[in-house]
Protein backbone atom coordinates (compact mmCIF):
# COMPACT_ATOMS: atom_id res chain seq x y z
CA UNK A 1 0.00 0.00 0.00
CA UNK A 2 1.23 3.50 -0.87
CA UNK A 3 0.61 6.09 1.84
CA UNK A 4 -0.86 9.34 0.50
CA UNK A 5 1.26 12.43 -0.01
CA UNK A 6 -0.96 14.96 -1.72
CA UNK A 7 0.15 16.58 -4.96
CA UNK A 8 -0.17 20.13 -3.62
CA UNK A 9 2.28 19.32 -0.83
CA UNK A 10 4.67 17.57 -3.19
CA UNK A 11 4.82 20.75 -5.26
CA UNK A 12 5.51 22.82 -2.15
CA UNK A 13 8.29 20.45 -1.16
CA UNK A 14 9.87 20.53 -4.61
CA UNK A 15 9.89 24.33 -4.44
CA UNK A 16 11.74 24.23 -1.13
CA UNK A 17 14.20 21.72 -2.57
CA UNK A 18 14.99 24.18 -5.37
CA UNK A 19 15.80 26.77 -2.70
CA UNK A 20 18.12 24.34 -0.96
CA UNK A 21 19.94 23.45 -4.19
CA UNK A 22 20.30 27.12 -5.12
CA UNK A 23 21.65 27.99 -1.66
CA UNK A 24 24.62 25.59 -1.89
CA UNK A 25 24.20 25.23 1.88
CA UNK A 26 22.85 21.77 2.58
CA UNK A 27 23.19 21.33 6.35
CA UNK A 28 21.99 23.22 9.44
CA UNK A 29 20.93 26.28 7.46
CA UNK A 30 17.89 28.35 6.57
CA UNK A 31 15.44 25.43 6.27
CA UNK A 32 16.44 24.09 9.66
CA UNK A 33 15.89 27.51 11.26
CA UNK A 34 12.44 27.77 9.66
CA UNK A 35 11.53 24.21 10.69
CA UNK A 36 12.52 24.90 14.30
CA UNK A 37 10.57 28.17 14.36
CA UNK A 38 7.44 26.52 12.97
CA UNK A 39 7.69 23.60 15.39
CA UNK A 40 7.94 26.09 18.24
CA UNK A 41 4.84 27.84 16.94
CA UNK A 42 3.01 24.52 16.84
CA UNK A 43 4.00 23.20 20.28
CA UNK A 44 4.60 26.49 22.08
CA UNK A 45 8.06 25.22 23.04
CA UNK A 46 11.53 26.39 21.90
CA UNK A 47 12.89 23.69 19.59
CA UNK A 48 16.18 22.23 18.34
CA UNK A 49 16.24 19.87 15.34
CA UNK A 50 18.48 16.79 15.64
CA UNK A 51 19.19 13.65 13.63
CA UNK A 52 16.79 11.36 15.53
CA UNK A 53 14.59 11.12 18.57
CA UNK A 54 17.23 8.94 20.21
CA UNK A 55 19.92 11.54 19.54
CA UNK A 56 17.63 14.08 21.18
CA UNK A 57 17.27 11.94 24.30
CA UNK A 58 21.01 11.29 24.47
CA UNK A 59 21.66 15.04 24.20
CA UNK A 60 19.17 15.73 27.03
CA UNK A 61 20.87 13.15 29.27
CA UNK A 62 24.26 14.69 28.51
CA UNK A 63 22.87 18.09 29.47
CA UNK A 64 21.52 16.73 32.76
CA UNK A 65 24.74 14.84 33.50
CA UNK A 66 23.52 11.33 34.37
CA UNK A 67 26.88 9.52 34.28
CA UNK A 68 27.14 7.31 37.36
CA UNK A 69 23.57 8.08 38.45
CA UNK A 70 20.31 6.12 38.20
CA UNK A 71 17.75 6.88 35.50
CA UNK A 72 14.29 5.34 35.87
CA UNK A 73 12.91 4.15 32.53
CA UNK A 74 9.68 2.27 31.74
CA UNK A 75 10.52 -1.25 30.61
CA UNK A 76 7.79 -1.19 27.94
CA UNK A 77 9.40 1.25 25.56
CA UNK A 78 11.56 1.02 22.46
CA UNK A 79 15.17 0.15 23.24
CA UNK A 80 16.33 3.58 22.00
CA UNK A 81 14.98 5.24 25.15
CA UNK A 82 17.07 3.01 27.38
CA UNK A 83 20.10 3.08 25.09
CA UNK A 84 20.22 6.88 25.16
CA UNK A 85 20.50 6.89 28.94
CA UNK A 86 23.03 4.03 28.93
CA UNK A 87 25.22 5.78 26.35
CA UNK A 88 25.21 8.86 28.56
CA UNK A 89 26.62 6.70 31.37
CA UNK A 90 23.51 6.11 33.48
CA UNK A 91 22.51 3.07 35.52
CA UNK A 92 19.10 1.93 34.28
CA UNK A 93 16.29 1.19 36.74
CA UNK A 94 13.24 -0.38 35.08
CA UNK A 95 9.74 0.59 36.20
CA UNK A 96 6.29 -0.76 35.45
CA UNK A 97 3.48 0.91 33.51
CA UNK A 98 -0.26 1.40 34.10
CA UNK A 99 -2.77 -0.91 32.44
CA UNK A 100 -5.01 2.06 31.63
CA UNK A 101 -2.58 3.95 29.37
CA UNK A 102 0.56 1.75 28.95
CA UNK A 103 2.63 4.66 30.33
CA UNK A 104 4.91 4.94 33.37
CA UNK A 105 3.30 4.07 36.69
CA UNK A 106 3.63 6.76 39.36
CA UNK A 107 3.07 4.18 42.09
CA UNK A 108 5.90 1.96 40.86
CA UNK A 109 8.42 4.70 40.15
CA UNK A 110 8.18 6.27 43.62
CA UNK A 111 9.10 2.86 45.07
CA UNK A 112 12.26 2.82 42.97
CA UNK A 113 13.58 6.33 43.59
CA UNK A 114 16.77 6.52 45.67
CA UNK A 115 19.20 9.33 46.55
CA UNK A 116 21.13 8.27 43.42
CA UNK A 117 18.19 8.92 41.06
CA UNK A 118 19.09 11.72 38.65
CA UNK A 119 16.30 11.48 36.06
CA UNK A 120 12.96 9.84 35.31
CA UNK A 121 11.75 9.18 31.78
CA UNK A 122 8.08 9.29 30.82
CA UNK A 123 7.21 7.83 27.40
CA UNK A 124 3.90 9.00 25.93
CA UNK A 125 3.03 5.58 24.51
CA UNK A 126 0.64 5.38 21.56
CA UNK A 127 0.23 9.11 20.97
CA UNK A 128 -1.54 10.22 24.17
CA UNK A 129 -0.09 12.05 27.16
CA UNK A 130 0.83 9.75 30.07
CA UNK A 131 -2.11 9.78 32.49
CA UNK A 132 0.16 10.15 35.56
CA UNK A 133 2.19 13.04 34.10
CA UNK A 134 0.96 15.71 36.53
CA UNK A 135 1.71 13.58 39.59
CA UNK A 136 5.10 12.55 38.21
CA UNK A 137 6.05 16.14 37.33
CA UNK A 138 5.06 17.36 40.81
CA UNK A 139 7.05 14.55 42.44
CA UNK A 140 10.13 15.26 40.30
CA UNK A 141 9.96 18.96 41.10
CA UNK A 142 9.75 18.28 44.84
CA UNK A 143 12.62 15.76 44.77
CA UNK A 144 14.81 17.83 42.39
CA UNK A 145 14.87 14.98 39.88
CA UNK A 146 15.01 15.78 36.16
CA UNK A 147 11.90 14.68 34.25
CA UNK A 148 12.54 13.74 30.62
CA UNK A 149 9.70 13.17 28.14
CA UNK A 150 10.03 10.74 25.25
CA UNK A 151 7.56 12.22 22.75
CA UNK A 152 8.39 9.87 19.87
CA UNK A 153 4.69 8.86 19.53
CA UNK A 154 3.14 12.13 20.68
CA UNK A 155 2.87 14.44 17.67
CA UNK A 156 -0.20 16.61 18.24
CA UNK A 157 -0.82 15.30 21.77
CA UNK A 158 -2.08 17.85 24.29
CA UNK A 159 -3.65 17.91 27.74
CA UNK A 160 -5.57 21.03 28.68
CA UNK A 161 -3.67 22.95 26.03
CA UNK A 162 -0.17 21.75 27.02
CA UNK A 163 1.83 19.93 24.35
CA UNK A 164 3.92 16.83 24.99
CA UNK A 165 7.29 18.01 26.22
CA UNK A 166 5.84 20.75 28.45
CA UNK A 167 6.03 18.94 31.81
CA UNK A 168 9.70 17.97 32.05
CA UNK A 169 13.08 19.61 31.68
CA UNK A 170 12.88 18.68 27.98
CA UNK A 171 11.25 16.30 25.54
CA UNK A 172 12.36 14.57 22.35
CA UNK A 173 10.18 13.92 19.30
CA UNK A 174 10.96 11.38 16.58
CA UNK A 175 10.33 11.80 12.85
CA UNK A 176 11.20 8.23 11.91
CA UNK A 177 9.51 6.79 8.83
CA UNK A 178 6.66 5.10 10.73
CA UNK A 179 5.69 8.09 12.87
CA UNK A 180 2.62 10.31 12.47
CA UNK A 181 4.91 13.04 11.11
CA UNK A 182 7.54 11.06 9.16
CA UNK A 183 10.66 12.55 7.62
CA UNK A 184 12.43 9.23 7.11
CA UNK A 185 14.76 10.15 9.97
CA UNK A 186 15.06 13.10 12.34
CA UNK A 187 14.09 14.39 15.76
CA UNK A 188 13.30 17.56 17.70
CA UNK A 189 14.25 18.51 21.25
CA UNK A 190 11.75 20.84 22.92
CA UNK A 191 11.88 22.67 26.24
CA UNK A 192 10.40 25.66 28.01
CA UNK A 193 14.01 26.49 28.94
CA UNK A 194 15.43 28.49 26.03
CA UNK A 195 18.93 28.31 27.51
CA UNK A 196 18.73 24.51 27.35
CA UNK A 197 17.75 24.73 23.67
CA UNK A 198 20.64 27.10 22.98
CA UNK A 199 22.95 24.53 24.61
CA UNK A 200 21.45 21.80 22.40
CA UNK A 201 22.16 23.80 19.24
CA UNK A 202 25.82 23.95 20.23
CA UNK A 203 25.96 20.31 21.37
CA UNK A 204 24.58 19.01 18.04
CA UNK A 205 27.47 20.81 16.29
CA UNK A 206 30.47 19.49 18.27
CA UNK A 207 29.95 22.15 20.94
CA UNK A 208 30.59 25.05 18.56
CA UNK A 209 29.41 28.60 19.09
CA UNK A 210 28.69 29.78 15.55
CA UNK A 211 27.80 33.33 14.55
CA UNK A 212 27.13 34.27 10.93
CA UNK A 213 28.74 31.06 9.73
CA UNK A 214 32.02 31.63 11.58
CA UNK A 215 33.22 29.40 14.42
CA UNK A 216 33.89 31.68 17.36
CA UNK A 217 34.70 29.17 20.11
CA UNK A 218 33.92 25.72 21.54
CA UNK A 219 32.25 26.70 24.84
CA UNK A 220 30.81 23.27 25.70
CA UNK A 221 34.05 21.31 25.35
CA UNK A 222 31.79 18.42 24.32
CA UNK A 223 29.24 17.53 21.66
CA UNK A 224 28.88 15.57 18.46
CA UNK A 225 27.38 15.76 14.98
CA UNK A 226 23.60 15.63 15.36
CA UNK A 227 22.98 18.30 12.72
CA UNK A 228 20.00 17.98 10.38
CA UNK A 229 20.42 18.35 6.63
CA UNK A 230 18.40 20.95 4.77
CA UNK A 231 16.51 18.43 2.64
CA UNK A 232 15.09 16.78 5.76
CA UNK A 233 14.24 20.15 7.33
CA UNK A 234 12.45 21.22 4.15
CA UNK A 235 10.32 18.07 4.32
CA UNK A 236 9.71 18.82 8.00
CA UNK A 237 8.25 22.22 7.11
CA UNK A 238 5.81 20.56 4.71
CA UNK A 239 4.93 17.66 7.01
CA UNK A 240 4.22 20.07 9.85
CA UNK A 241 1.81 21.89 7.53
CA UNK A 242 0.09 18.55 6.78
CA UNK A 243 0.01 17.43 10.41
CA UNK A 244 -3.33 19.08 11.46
CA UNK A 245 -5.05 17.42 8.49
CA UNK A 246 -3.60 14.02 9.40
CA UNK A 247 -4.54 14.41 13.07
CA UNK A 248 -8.10 15.38 12.17
CA UNK A 249 -8.35 12.29 9.95
CA UNK A 250 -7.07 10.04 12.73
CA UNK A 251 -9.36 11.61 15.34
CA UNK A 252 -12.45 11.10 13.17
CA UNK A 253 -11.56 7.45 12.67
CA UNK A 254 -10.85 7.02 16.40
CA UNK A 255 -14.32 8.39 17.19
CA UNK A 256 -15.80 5.61 15.05
CA UNK A 257 -13.65 3.01 16.78
CA UNK A 258 -14.78 4.32 20.19
CA UNK A 259 -18.30 3.16 19.31
CA UNK A 260 -17.04 -0.33 18.52
CA UNK A 261 -14.29 -1.08 21.05
CA UNK A 262 -15.19 -0.50 24.68
CA UNK A 263 -12.16 -2.31 26.10
CA UNK A 264 -9.50 0.18 24.99
CA UNK A 265 -7.21 2.97 26.13
CA UNK A 266 -9.75 5.67 27.00
CA UNK A 267 -8.54 9.23 26.53
CA UNK A 268 -9.37 11.49 29.53
CA UNK A 269 -11.39 14.67 29.25
CA UNK A 270 -9.31 17.62 28.11
CA UNK A 271 -6.73 15.45 26.36
CA UNK A 272 -6.06 15.27 22.63
CA UNK A 273 -4.31 12.15 21.40
CA UNK A 274 -2.16 12.09 18.30
CA UNK A 275 -3.40 8.50 17.80
CA UNK A 276 -0.09 7.07 16.70
CA UNK A 277 -1.76 3.84 17.78
CA UNK A 278 -5.33 2.86 18.63
CA UNK A 279 -4.91 0.36 21.45
CA UNK A 280 -7.50 -2.24 22.49
CA UNK A 281 -7.47 -5.15 24.92
CA UNK A 282 -8.62 -8.75 24.54
CA UNK A 283 -10.14 -8.66 21.07
CA UNK A 284 -9.79 -11.04 18.17
CA UNK A 285 -9.43 -8.79 15.12
CA UNK A 286 -9.77 -9.54 11.45
CA UNK A 287 -7.12 -6.89 10.75
CA UNK A 288 -4.59 -5.35 13.11
CA UNK A 289 -1.24 -3.57 13.11
CA UNK A 290 0.36 -5.78 15.73
CA UNK A 291 1.41 -4.52 19.15
CA UNK A 292 3.11 -1.39 20.42
CA UNK A 293 5.60 -3.77 22.01
CA UNK A 294 6.13 -7.42 22.88
CA UNK A 295 7.78 -8.61 26.08
CA UNK A 296 10.91 -9.44 24.07
CA UNK A 297 11.21 -5.67 23.41
CA UNK A 298 11.43 -4.81 27.12
CA UNK A 299 14.77 -3.36 28.16
CA UNK A 300 15.08 -5.72 31.10
CA UNK A 301 14.47 -8.71 28.78
CA UNK A 302 17.14 -7.49 26.35
CA UNK A 303 19.58 -7.07 29.23
CA UNK A 304 18.57 -10.36 30.86
CA UNK A 305 17.40 -8.72 34.10
CA UNK A 306 14.62 -10.23 36.19
CA UNK A 307 12.29 -7.37 37.23
CA UNK A 308 8.76 -7.52 38.65
CA UNK A 309 6.65 -5.72 36.04
CA UNK A 310 3.18 -7.29 36.26
CA UNK A 311 1.29 -4.61 34.33
CA UNK A 312 3.83 -4.46 31.51
CA UNK A 313 3.78 -8.23 31.01
CA UNK A 314 -0.03 -8.32 31.16
CA UNK A 315 -0.31 -5.61 28.51
CA UNK A 316 2.24 -7.28 26.25
CA UNK A 317 0.02 -10.35 26.25
CA UNK A 318 -3.41 -8.69 26.00
CA UNK A 319 -3.20 -5.59 23.79
CA UNK A 320 -3.45 -5.12 20.03
CA UNK A 321 -3.52 -2.12 17.70
CA UNK A 322 -6.40 -1.38 15.35
CA UNK A 323 -5.32 0.18 12.02
CA UNK A 324 -5.30 3.97 12.29
CA UNK A 325 -2.44 4.89 9.99
CA UNK A 326 -3.18 7.79 7.63
CA UNK A 327 -4.64 6.52 4.37
CA UNK A 328 -6.05 3.23 5.69
CA UNK A 329 -8.35 2.06 2.92
CA UNK A 330 -11.35 1.28 5.13
CA UNK A 331 -11.46 4.58 7.00
CA UNK A 332 -14.54 5.75 5.09
CA UNK A 333 -16.63 2.82 6.33
CA UNK A 334 -19.58 3.57 8.60
CA UNK A 335 -19.47 2.44 12.22
CA UNK A 336 -21.72 -0.52 11.43
CA UNK A 337 -19.64 -1.48 8.42
CA UNK A 338 -16.43 -1.29 10.46
CA UNK A 339 -17.97 -3.43 13.19
CA UNK A 340 -18.99 -6.04 10.65
CA UNK A 341 -15.55 -5.91 9.06
CA UNK A 342 -13.65 -6.49 12.30
CA UNK A 343 -16.04 -9.17 13.53
CA UNK A 344 -15.00 -8.23 17.05
CA UNK A 345 -15.06 -11.01 19.59
CA UNK A 346 -13.66 -10.41 23.05
CA UNK A 347 -11.37 -13.17 24.21
CA UNK A 348 -11.89 -14.99 27.48
CA UNK A 349 -9.97 -13.35 30.31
Amino acid sequence: MVLPFEEEYRKKYYKLLDEVFDSNFWSDGKMTRIFEEKFEEYTGLPSCAVTSGGAGLLSIFEYIGVRGYDVIVPANTFWATTQAAKMAGANIIYADCNKEDLCLSYEDLIRKVTPNTKAIVVVHIGGHIAFDIDKIAKFCNEKKIALVEDCAHAHGAEWNGKSAGSWGIAGSYSFYATKTMPLGEGGMVVSEDRELIDWMKKFRNYGKEVINGNVVTYPLKTGFNYRVNEFTSALGIIQLERLPMILEWKTELAEKFNKIFDNRVKIPEGMKSGYYKYIVFDYDLKEETGKVFNKTDFGNEIEGKLVALPNSYWIAEHHKCVPIYYGWDKSSYSVDALKDYFECLEQEQ
